[in-house]
């Protein structure tokens, strides 16, 4: 569960992390030339702050992918859960990672990233308290 070896490898292209119980405390080390990381089925729940340390440590970040985390809305794995909540999600994710080029399994879109431009600020989900 431990990244901090990371550190000694700051080439790294891609870097696969799926199934490794890793959660909210995620840390990178700045890893300039990563454009592909993946963090499938660990137990990621805050989406922002993700996001926000990810825009930080790894500019370079064209594909990213979170299924099978809770702060990946998926109507596959949460009943609860719709293609609409999906959307919304891809529209934050894009506001805040700009260079994205992929994004889960599916391609992003020009029109999805001009939405993203306009109203992904304003897709972030909220839990009440």
């Amino acid at each position: 569960r431990s990244l901090e070896g990371l550190k000694t490898f700051s080439c790294l292209e891609e870097l696969i992390l799926d199934n490794n119980l890793l959660g909210n405390d995620l840390r990178l080390p700045r890893l300039p030339h990563l454009h592909t990381l993946t963090l499938n089925k660990n137990q990621i729940t805050d989406l922002e702050n993700l996001l926000d340390h990810l825009a930080d440590v790894v500019p370079s970040l064209e594909y990213l992918s979170l299924l099978g985390n809770m702060a990946c809305p998926n109507e596959l794995v949460s009943k609860d859960k719709d293609e609409d909540d999906y959307q919304r999600y891809r529209y934050f994710v894009l506001h805040k990672l700009t260079n994205l080029k992929f994004l889960d399994t599916r391609k992003v879109t020009k029109w999805e990233r001009e939405e993203a431009l306009l109203r992904g600020a304003f897709m972030k989900v909220v839990k009440p308290m």
